[in-house]
């Protein structure tokens, strides 16, 4: 038996208002300005808006649509999990199982038929196997380092990131979903890593 429309909605709801809490969560990187630390909310909105503005950048053939439909969903587990910062220092099966029981407990809240597509979505996302995937999980990595350069550092400062730590753990990713994106940044990431590092 389907839900009535009344239900459906009622749950579409409770998710996009339990959506809201993501505002709250900050994030190791801060805004361009460096005025503050930002929100994951933002963050997931920014990187939607630099793949549907950097779209020729994806490997041909790639569905932007879906890549902003999984960057708008990446991060809700964070309303649990909480963030965690790409050169913090983590238990990654850990963060990795909580991240797995907030999907299950967030996407769970709306109607079957439509959690289950917002969950394959994120596990796609999270596999990176696809073009998309890899194309989300490029942009992902790319939008903090452009805030850091902005910002002079940002949090390549607070983690006293070198550029080899930040080639492995930043550079793979984009390379592996945008190389056009890794050439593209990695002078100018270099300059500031290496003029901080003086």
């Amino acid at each position: 038996m389907t839900q009535s429309l009344p239900d459906r909605l009622t749950a579409q709801m409770t998710f996009l208002m339990e959506a809201d809490r993501l505002k709250s969560v900050n994030r190791a990187s801060r805004l361009a300005s460096g005025a503050r630390f930002e929100n994951s909310a933002e963050h997931s909105w920014h990187v939607a808006l630099f793949a549907l503005t950097l779209a020729e950048q994806a490997p041909e053939g790639c569905d932007i649509g879906r890549v902003i439909a999984m960057l708008l969903l990446h991060d809700l587990v964070e309303i649990d999990a909480g963030d965690a910062p790409v050169f913090g220092a983590h238990d990654g099966a850990a963060m990795e199982a909580a991240e797995r029981a907030a999907a299950d407990r967030i996407f769970g809240l709306l109607p079957a038929d439509q959690g289950a597509a917002f969950r394959a979505l994120w596990d796609e996302f999270e596999a990176n196997q696809t073009p998309e995937a890899q194309f989300a999980k490029s942009l992902d990595r790319f939008v903090p380092p452009n805030l850091n350069i902005a910002n002079d550092g940002g949090s390549w400062k607070d983690y006293g990131v070198g550029w080899d730590t930040f080639e492995s753990r930043v550079g793979a990713k984009i390379r592996n979903g945008a190389p056009g994106l890794w050439d593209w940044i990695a002078p100018r990431a270099r300059a500031v890593i290496e003029r901080l590092a003086r």
